[in-house]
């Protein structure tokens, strides 16, 4: 059995990945509506939501080994992101993931200094994967953002951009 506090913080964590995956899949229902022509935009997004469920579920079973239950928290205050769902451009979109991810990176430092002060070595370890993926995370919205900036008003720039997007590979 692990603290109280951890399970707490974990539980957050799970829920949060769970807004990260919905927000994920309506960005990309979004650019299919509105740019349906961008299938490399979509299916990035559509599979990054795909992503973040499983970050979700990689936490309910660390929770749930752990001897803890891993409820998912369906409140209004998990997803207060998604109540703003229409963006005006690409740009802005991205711009608004990027926001989130170093949200959700400030979560995981938060949750990696939790454990540290509760001396809960296993959960210490078990978070260094979302350490690293959220660094992975940030750098590649980041750089997805950097270079529609370049491109925003190239028709052309933009296409070819949507293309190369779909050689991105998410490696889980």
């Amino acid at each position: 059995m692990f603290s109280e506090k951890i399970q707490i913080g974990l539980k957050n964590q799970l829920n949060r990945e769970l807004e990260s995956s919905q927000l994920y899949l309506s960005m990309a229902s979004w650019v299919e509506y509105k740019h349906g022509s961008l299938e490399g935009f979509c299916n990035f997004l559509y599979d990054h939501s795909d992503e973040e469920r499983k970050h979700m579920l990689k936490l309910i079973r660390y929770i749930n080994k752990r001897g803890g239950y891993a409820d998912i928290l369906m409140e209004k205050k998990y997803f207060p992101i998604i109540d703003d769902i229409s963006y005006d451009s690409l740009k802005e979109l991205f711009q608004k993931l990027f926001e989130h991810e170093k949200i959700i990176s400030k979560e995981i430092n938060s949750l990696v200094e939790l454990s540290l002060q509760e001396r809960d070595y296993f959960t210490y370890n078990f978070l260094q994967w979302f350490v690293e993926e959220q660094i992975e995370e940030e750098a590649l919205t980041k750089m997805i953002l950097d270079k529609i900036k370049l491109v925003e008003k190239d028709k052309a720039g933009l296409y070819l951009f949507d293309r190369d997007i779909k050689n991105f590979h998410i490696k889980k």
